[in-house]
Parts: C-alpha cells; structure tokens; sequence
C-alpha cells in the first residue's frame, strides 16, 4: 500500500517510500543503516545525539490570520513571518528530497469525533519507529482513504545557516503553519520534539472546539470510574496512575470531549533513570521488541545500566501501550469521577492530600505548581519553586484561562471531585525532612479512588486554607496528614508556610489581567 496524496508533499525525487512498516521491517533498517544498538533482550537503543531533550527557545509559530489571534504570544509562543517559514520550509524540502522516506499516517486521538489525521514524513528509520510507538495506527481500511489534516516534516539532519540574520535562536527550527497545516523540524533528533509537537497542535485545535485538551495520565477502574492524574515531571505522574487494579488509559496527554476522556497517543514515553524492576515493574517489563530506549548505556553485551546518566538524566524509552499488561483497550473512558493534581513539594509544607472546592481546583490548576530540588554543586539545597500553568504551559498555544475555563465547566457539568496531593517532602524541607513515603500516598490516593476520604473528619491548614483529612485508612501514622505535626520545629514551619504562600501570590498576579471571570486569588493562600 502507497499513501495518498503523496503528490502534495512538495517534495522532488522522492526514493523509496516506506509506508507504516511493522516492527520487524523498522528494526532490519534501524540495524543495516547502524543507527541503533540491541539490548540483550533484543530491543532498540539509539543515541539522539547532542540533543537530549526538547529545544523550546527554538519553537515558533508563523503570525498570520487568523491563528494570530488566538496565540498567546510570549517565550513560549514565538512568533516567525511567513517570510522566513518559507526559508526554512525549503531547507526541508531540500534536505528530504531525493531520498526513500518513512511516511506514517497515524491518528492523534482515540475518540472518533475528536481525533486528527497526521502525516509524518522522515528519513530516519528510528524516527519513524518512534512515531509508530507514539500514535495511534490505523486500521488497513482506515489507511485506504487517510486524508492528514496535518503533515509534520521532520529533516533533524539540516540545520538552518542564516539563523542570525533572522533574528532566531539557533541553527535548529521547530516551526509551525498552522494555517497551511504543518510543521517542519531541521537541526534536532530528539523524539520528544515529535510527539509534543503534535501535543502542541492538538492543545491549539481543541480547546477552540469547546473540548478540553490536558497534560495528564488516566485510568479506569472496574466500576469504570475514571481518574485524571496532572503533574509536572517528578511528581508520581506515570507511576501513580499505572496501577495493577485499574487500567491504563493513558499516561501523558488526553483529550476531554462531550463523550468522556481519550488518549491523545497509543503509547508511553517513561523515564528511566534509575530504572527498578521491584518498584516499576510494568516499565521495566514493557522494554522488549518493539520498545525503542534513548541515550541509555550498555555494556557490549547489550545490558543496560539504567543508573548511569553519563549522556543525560532525561533517558527513555517509548513503547506501544500494549506493552502495558493492564491498559484499556479503547484508550478512552467516561467523564471523572475524580482529579488528582500532583506535587512534590520540596519545601514540606503542603498536606499528603487535601480537597479542594471548585475555585481552589481552578487557583492550583493555573498554578501547576512543584517544586524543585536545586543542584547541589556548590552545597545549595534550597528548592526551587516551578509554577507550569495548566500543568504543562511549555505546550499551551492559547492562553492559560482558556484551559481552565474549560477545566472548570467540566467540573461543574459532571460532579467531579479534585484533590490534591503533595508527593514531596514531609519533616521539613529537603535537607532536613524526607521524601512522602510512597505506601503513605499510595493509601491518599485509594481513599480518594473508593471514595473513603469523603468519610473522613477534615481540619483546615491556616494561610492555605486546604481541608486535610485527620485520618485516613492505611496511612501509616494519621499525623503525618497535617504538615505541621512531623515539623520539630513548628515556627520553623509557620514560616516555611508562609515563604511557599508569597511565592504562589506572586505568580498568580499574571492572572490579574484577566477580569473578574479568572479572578479565583481569593480561593488561593492568604498573607
């Protein structure tokens, strides 16, 4: 089978096509043209070069109408003339011209009446693998009549020599035309440039559909009750939600459309950094044939050593999410029956969990807070607090009180109740406290799926005003739920609360702007 409309490409004296191979196909080609190495156990490695992660100061939008004037502009949305995206966009051409090229027309979206149709032109064998793991595969009767809605180009091996004199950032472009429905990459092999690309897009397209697009994973259990799970990186996000008595729906990107939750992608993208068998089993058992691993290291024998960060701590790997034993088959679910927003707050003043009213879960959501252990390289240990609107503001083309907007309607429309749920320090802050134990948030996060926690008898937390829980079952001792009692040094404490509250009130004033609609400050902590 060819693809359709392969004439419209724009590309000159195109080889050989490879069209949606299988996996046996993808892993002769990854090893006869050398671009990747085999684990003992037979699956994909490959090195992405000096790009090990994502290039966002090199991410642009073309201005034009009438995307431009949905596009919230700003560093994380830059904006490209149309003038120079045709330069680049020729670049790209030029480079993917005359070579055999892996086309995959695959689907963002597993709800029918919300997915998009994409087109992924590559040369890289590895690239097109990933693409495979990533999206969702149509049928062979779907492909007969596959129109993309969009098309993304990537040439990570041209660069871009008149960067300078363009006013950009760098030799490496991640540009997107909306209004001719592409995206061209030149210049980075990084994988994750791909499927946030995509997320990128779909973040645009959704929203101004009235549906809810999200940086979340999700499952569901056997009652069929679905839970939504935000997080920044480091949070629990993937491990909290792959749970052996529910199923996986997802664990990165969903959508949220009149007929419940769906996953954006048909696989996973894991960290595995210190990778453990006994505590991650389902991601350590889904590394085999058909997964492919990023900038790992083995030894000749193809063993990994998932301890060394040598090449970088941002190692992964993407597997389809058949590799996952316990995951729904449809990739999608009902509305929630509840929302978890994950923190690790490393300053150890937030409950274990607490539940939040309506407005409060708008305030945190716009929040998107963490907070991060700073490097220790010159004996600082202070955190450092990251505030990622939406849960995920780098993939956000329209404003954030668009999403939460519509976070909120969804609430409203469907009952659903949201947590919130601190996997950081506890004692103190880091330096002096330890890390929440993960059997002690596991037990938060049963109480909220079987609805025990809603029994519970509530305090409130001053400044924050959060309700927290006085007991809850399986929690090892019930005085860990309020922050303030593992502190020995309660003032210590009062204070730390206080430093956590400033820094929330201060990034909250770029809401401010907004008009009284978004104005949920009062829901928000009080000095």
């Amino acid at each position: 089978m060819q693809p359709n409309g392969l004439d419209k490409l724009d590309i000159e004296n195109i080889g050989k096509v490879i069209y949606n191979p299988d996996y046996a196909k993808l892993a002769e080609d990854e090893k006869v043209k050398g671009e990747c190495a085999f684990t003992d156990n037979g699956t994909a490695m490959v090195d992405t070069g000096i790009f090990t992660g994502r290039s966002p100061k090199d991410k642009y939008f073309v201005e034009q109408p009438p995307s431009n004037e949905h596009i919230a502009w700003g560093s994380i949305n830059q904006p490209l003339t149309p003038e120079i995206y045709q330069e680049l966009r020729e670049i790209t051409m030029k480079q993917l011209s005359g070579k055999d090229l892996y086309i995959i027309d695959a689907y963002a979206g597993a709800s029918p009446s919300s997915r998009k149709a994409i087109r992924f032109v590559t040369e890289i064998a590895w690239q097109a693998h990933f693409i495979e793991n990533m999206f969702i595969m149509p049928s062979e009767e779907e492909l007969k009549n596959f129109e993309p809605d969009f098309v993304l180009y990537n040439a990570c091996k041209a660069t871009n020599p008149k960067f300078k004199e363009q006013g950009l950032n760098s030799e490496v472009y991640v540009a997107f035309n909306i209004e001719q429905n592409e995206a061209i990459i030149g210049g980075t092999w990084y994988g994750g440039e791909i499927k946030k690309g995509i997320f990128t897009m779909m973040n645009y397209w959704l929203p101004l559909e009235g549906k809810l697009s999200m940086h979340c994973s999700a499952n569901i259990g056997k009652d069929d009750d679905v839970c939504l799970f935000f997080g920044l990186s480091g949070t629990g996000k993937t491990t909290l939600s792959t749970d052996p008595n529910r199923r996986l729906i997802g664990d990165d990107e969903h959508g949220w459309d009149d007929e419940g939750v769906f996953n954006f992608e048909g696989g996973c993208y894991a960290k595995v950094i210190n990778l453990d068998p006994n505590s991650e089993p389902e991601i350590y058992n889904a590394i085999r044939p058909g997964a492919l691993l990023e900038n790992v290291v083995a030894d000749e024998q193809g063993h990994v050593d998932y301890s060394d960060d040598s090449k970088t701590e941002n190692t992964r790997v993407s597997y389809p999410i058949e590799h996952i034993e316990n995951h729904e088959c449809t990739l999608m679910g009902g509305h929630p029956k509840n929302i978890i927003f994950l923190t690790a707050d490393a300053f150890g003043v937030l409950p274990p969990v607490s539940k939040l009213t309506k407005e409060q879960a708008m305030y945190y959501f716009l929040s998107g807070y963490t907070a991060k252990v700073a490097g220790t390289e010159r004996g600082i240990t202070e955190p450092v607090a990251t505030f990622s609107a939406c849960f995920g503001e780098a993939f956000l083309p329209l404003h954030p009180t668009v999403y939460a907007e519509l976070l909120g309607k969804k609430i409203d429309e469907h009952d659903v109740n949201v947590y919130l749920v601190n996997t950081g320090w506890t004692g103190g802050p880091y330096g002096v406290g330890k890390r929440m134990s993960i059997k002690d948030t596991r037990a938060c996060i049963n109480g909220i799926l079987n609805g025990s926690i809603n029994e519970a008898e509530f305090e409130t937390l001053p400044v924050f005003d959060l309700q927290i829980p006085k007991a809850l079952e399986g929690v090892a001792d019930n005085a860990v739920l309020n922050p303030r009692n593992t502190w020995e040094d309660k003032e210590a404490y009062d204070e730390q609360l206080r430093k956590l509250a400033a820094m929330f009130i201060e990034n909250f004033n770029r809401y401010n702007d907004r008009g009284s609609e978004f104005d949920y400050s009062s829901a928000g902590p009080k000095l």
